[in-house]
């Protein structure tokens, strides 16, 4: 008796429509036109309430960045300087059980007032400090998570531990794209610390809504580059061809398994692969732009060319049509770039690096119109504390008072909401939690928090959780 002849009949045209989700160079069936929009789960749909932002753009600082030596000006920390005195501290008493004395610690970079809105801004952001007039400044964020990990996945997800979708994925869910031709959700040399893909992933949304990952953190942005995007072995016509047959083969296949969001997720991005062929090449190129430009954003120049690439890469990607843009300034060690528990002045590094791109960005996207509906968010998953950690030359973890600012989309420039207490620790006056941003974001989107919902495993779901509230007084 033969080998094989105790194995099932597999029919030609079975054989055909099983191979052909392998073809996953070429694009599926929404690339034909006629496809439209009801096949397509990422086309452009309705808002709750008229946005008065179209997409967004997070610039993360991974790690925390110290608001009290950057945008939180509390003279009291120069005058006290040296001093012991307790500090009540939820990362100190989760560690101690009890609350110590610690020793104040003053910024390390001078402050002093800006523009006509005389914001209070440190010599650590030159360049930023220029636009604070642009700027909506959130001075009484707080947060959950007082280590890394939880509180970096409740800035994306809003959650500290369960798998949650991310703020991106949930932006795609409500609105879709405005360009077939490149992903919705870019998350621009992300790190595999701290969250890893979680932090743009879809989780229990389909999984077309997550993020598309360019580049990651410990590399080089100018190595950060979509693979395979260019077929030179065959023309376009071959390509074309290849396409309508697979096409068709792939059409049969999902009809046979319509329901698989998994299976629609890989066809939908093999066929958006097979669009950006055409499209993204030009898009990530940035030696299209002026050598103005380029010098403008400090490409080519130390400490500025990285992060610079990541941010023009965005402003090109922002006037393309992508929703909602990331650009991850962060490395890939449990300890991320801006956490300097030992060493404040590494701080001044830092912001070398990201002070220009992220000025630079802000004046790009004004002077092409774009900064009125694209709205801008700056900061980390928590601040740092008034004092000195274990007494040395760092600040700790603090996420129970710190600053981020928004730009266009909608806020009001120039402008300061809320405060932390004299000594800069805790958020006091007109508190901002993370849910309360969420919601505050997805509404300048034209989202309502309340209803953008998914359900899962017998529960509505939604980005803020059963919390949230828009903040209106930082509404233009």
């Amino acid at each position: 008796m033969s080998a094989f002849s105790s194995l099932p009949f597999v029919s030609r045209r079975h054989a055909l429509q099983t191979v052909a989700c392998g073809f996953g160079q070429l694009a599926l069936a929404g690339l034909a036109p006629q496809a439209g929009a009801a096949s397509n789960p990422l086309a452009a749909k309705g808002t709750h309430h008229p946005a008065r932002a179209k997409r967004m753009i997070f610039l993360f600082m991974a790690g925390g960045v110290s608001h009290v030596d950057s945008f939180d000006h509390k003279p009291l920390l120069d005058q006290h300087d040296g001093q012991m005195r307790e500090f009540d501290d939820a990362r100190t008493l989760a560690k101690t059980g009890k609350i110590v004395q610690h020793r104040v610690m003053k910024p390390l970079w001078k402050f002093r007032q800006h523009g006509e809105s005389g914001r209070w801004a440190s010599e650590l952001f030159p360049h930023m400090a220029e636009h604070v007039d642009d700027l909506c400044m959130i001075r009484s964020m707080h947060t959950e998570g007082v280590a890394h990990g939880p509180a970096t996945l409740f800035l994306h997800t809003g959650s500290t531990n369960l798998i949650r979708p991310s703020v991106g994925a949930w932006i795609s869910y409500g609105l879709g794209t405005e360009s077939q031709n490149l992903p919705a959700f870019v998350s621009i040399c992300p790190a595999i610390a701290n969250g890893g893909p979680r932090n743009f992933g879809s989780a229990f949304l389909p999984p077309v809504y997550q993020g598309t990952a360019i580049g990651r953190a410990g590399i080089p942005t100018k190595e950060a580059q979509v693979r395979n995007l260019s077929n030179d072995r065959l023309s376009l016509a071959e390509q074309r061809e290849r396409f309508e047959l697979i096409r068709s083969l792939n059409a049969e296949q999902i009809s046979q398994h319509s329901g698989d969001g998994e299976l629609q997720a890989v066809l939908d991005s093999f066929e958006l692969g097979f669009r950006m062929q055409n499209y993204a090449p030009e898009v990530f190129d940035i030696n299209q732009e002026s050598k103005e430009t380029l010098a403008m954003y400090g490409i080519d120049q130390k400490p500025t060319d990285d992060f610079g690439r990541q941010c023009l890469m965005a402003r090109r990607l922002a006037e393309s049509g992508v929703r909602y843009i990331q650009v991850n300034y962060a490395d890939n060690s449990a300890n991320p770039a801006w956490d300097q528990h030992s060493n404040m002045p590494k701080h001044g590094d830092h912001a070398k690096a990201v002070d220009q791109p992220v000025a630079a960005l802000l004046a790009d996207l004004k002077q092409r119109g774009l900064l009125e509906d694209t709205l801008v968010w700056w900061g980390g998953e928590f601040g740092r504390t008034p004092y000195a950690q274990q007494n040395g030359t760092g600040r700790d973890h603090n996420p129970g008072g710190f600053t981020i600012w928004l730009a266009g989309g909608g806020v009001k420039p120039g402008f300061a909401y809320g405060e932390t207490d004299e000594w800069g620790h805790h958020a006091v006056k007109d508190k901002v939690h993370m849910h309360d941003l969420h919601a505050t974001a997805l509404h300048l989107l034209g989202m309502d928090h309340e209803r953008l919902t998914h359900n899962y495993a017998g529960r509505n779901f939604r980005l803020t959780d059963v919390a949230g509230r828009v903040v209106h007084d930082i509404l233009a």
